[in-house]
């Protein structure tokens, strides 16, 4: 049974303390805010100090902490929402895993926090947060030209990755402490911005090809020279500059250390210890980029004609990075056609149509071979966006040839979502699987959102995944515009981003501890909704 409350209550609470104990502690308690004889929305918890000689502190409005010489928390009260929360067989409820690194900050010493998100940061490294990030960086080491240096090299990556470490931090803090709606990131995946920065790649890449010099004008050039005597500072203001806004638009991800971290500040208020998890989150996902970035430094030649054909790769690099940011909002058939025109401009310039002469060296027939490899892959592109291929990975999948000599297009079995928008769209489809006793699976998405193409190419697919969710109902919440209505229904879920996929019970209440949060593959996630839905029954 659970007592229902309308309008104000007044709670009374007594306090037992021995007299050698701490007079400072935290209290936590939780509420679940209902539409009458409709809809319930998810538990929501908040967490108040409490000081025995002053009264009660309400964290929001005062600097979080008990104290600042003390690096734990009293967590006796905030961890027992983890600790004690009881099944119906009396056995301790599991919790996801956002909500363990949201339990690691309550409860652990500031090193083993520091240390433990700059691991998780780490983790991160081939995923879509800190993946396109490595091109970048390697096409302006690369960029530096013959001038590069090891030392200058591993200096220009520490920049790089302390600007996207700082900004992580910085957009975690806001979003945390303000809520979804100021998600920088999402803000930034608009057309239009996505648009002026993919084009600034292109220029970017052109540079790369030869076609002119980025520098300053030659009169701004000698006053800064007057002024530093070095050209360094003005290198090193461009690439933080640039780690910013790949923190920002190259890299937007959401996954479950980052969502713990936003989870507790949201909660506590605590911006300081939540933003350096985040920092040091992001220190870790910038090892790997230093080691690129450094050794990209160490393995070049110091001098020589080598670098010509060194930076028209990356300039097919950065090109590459163009059609990424395009690939968020541009239909997928326009996406492959211009992996296909970059692909097959690449094989023609490494001579893939070109006779090669009797004297040709080993090295010039090799990109021969390469260059018609690439030929014949960039054909494929072109075949599977004629097609109507939707596969970015394997152009031709799914695609057969009829019998009437044709090509067509069979795509595998896929989840057919009902698209819902905002709480009341939730409302009413809860309400149906209320009325029908089924259980429902609510999937957050974006067309910007990369895991969540990924989610739908592998884990949306997988024929054990579609088994386990043949009675349940799924839905899901498009929110690539970010509207208002998107956001306040983000924020009634307590949903910072997506990927994020929500389970609700038969009776529409969420099994929050198993919510899923960034990538799983196909086996993981059927695993997952098989023993969820075992839970639930």
């Amino acid at each position: 049974l659970m007592e229902v409350y309308h309008e104000q209550v007044n709670i009374s609470i007594p306090i037992l303390s021995e007299a050698s104990a701490s007079e400072l502690f935290v209290l936590a308690f939780e509420y679940q805010g209902c539409v009458e004889d409709r809809i319930c929305y998810p538990p929501i918890t908040k967490y108040l100090k409490v000081n025995l000689r002053t009264g009660l502190i309400d964290i929001g409005d005062q600097p979080p902490g008990l104290s600042s010489t003390d690096s734990r928390y009293d967590v006796a009260a905030l961890t027992a929402q983890f600790d004690a929360n009881e099944t119906p067989g009396n056995s301790a409820q599991p919790i996801s895993e956002q909500d363990q690194f949201t339990k690691l900050l309550l409860g652990q010493s500031l090193l083993l926090v520091i240390a433990l998100f700059f691991v998780a940061g780490i983790a991160l490294t081939f995923t879509p947060c800190v993946f396109p990030m490595i091109p970048i960086l390697s096409s302006i080491i690369a960029g530096q030209g013959e001038s590069i240096t090891t030392r200058k090299a591993f200096s220009l990556s520490l920049v790089y990755v302390l600007a996207m470490a700082i900004t992580y931090a910085l957009i975690g803090s806001i979003v945390g402490y303000f809520g979804a709606e100021f998600n920088i990131q999402i803000w930034f995946q608009d057309p239009w911005i996505l648009s002026v920065f993919a084009a600034v790649f292109v220029l970017l890449s052109l540079s790369m090809f030869g076609y002119y010099e980025l520098q300053l004008p030659v009169a701004i050039q000698s006053r800064l020279a007057a002024i530093s005597h070095s050209q360094q500072g003005g290198t090193m203001i461009g690439v933080g500059l640039m780690g910013v806004f790949s923190a920002i638009i190259v890299g937007p991800c959401i996954t479950a250390p980052l969502v713990g971290a936003l989870i507790f500040i949201s909660q506590t208020q605590d911006w300081q210890l939540g933003g350096l998890a985040l920092f040091a989150l992001g220190l870790g996902m910038g090892v790997p980029l230093l080691i690129v970035g450094t050794s990209v430094g160490k393995l070049f030649p110091k001098a020589g004609g080598w670098m010509e054909p060194v930076k028209s790769v990356f300039g097919v690099i950065l090109l590459g990075v163009a059609i990424y940011l395009l690939e968020r909002f541009l239909p997928v058939p326009i996406t492959m056609a211009l992996i296909a025109c970059l692909i097959i401009a690449s094989a023609i310039y490494m001579g893939a149509l070109e006779a090669l002469p009797t004297a040709a060296s080993g090295l010039r027939k090799l990109g021969k071979g390469l260059g018609i490899i690439l030929l014949i892959y960039g054909t494929s592109y072109l075949l599977g966006a004629a097609a109507g291929s939707r596969d970015l990975i394997q152009p031709l999948k799914g695609i057969i040839l009829n019998s009437g000599g044709g090509i067509s297009s069979e795509l595998p079995g896929r989840i057919v979502f009902r698209q819902i928008k905002g709480e009341q769209g939730l409302q009413v489809a809860l309400g149906n699987s209320v009325r029908l006793d089924q259980s429902t699976m609510l999937d957050f998405y974006a067309d910007w959102c990369i895991s969540c193409k990924v989610m739908e190419k592998y884990a949306f697919t997988h024929p054990d995944v579609l088994r386990a969710l043949d009675n349940v109902a799924v839905l899901q919440a498009d929110v690539t515009d970010y509207d208002a209505i998107d956001t306040e229904l983000m924020s009634a879920l307590g949903i910072f981003g997506p990927p994020a996929i929500l389970f609700f019970d038969p009776s529409g209440k969420e099994i929050r501890y198993r919510r899923v949060v960034g990538e799983m593959s196909g086996e993981q996630f059927a695993a997952h909704i098989i023993d969820t839905i075992r839970q639930i029954q």
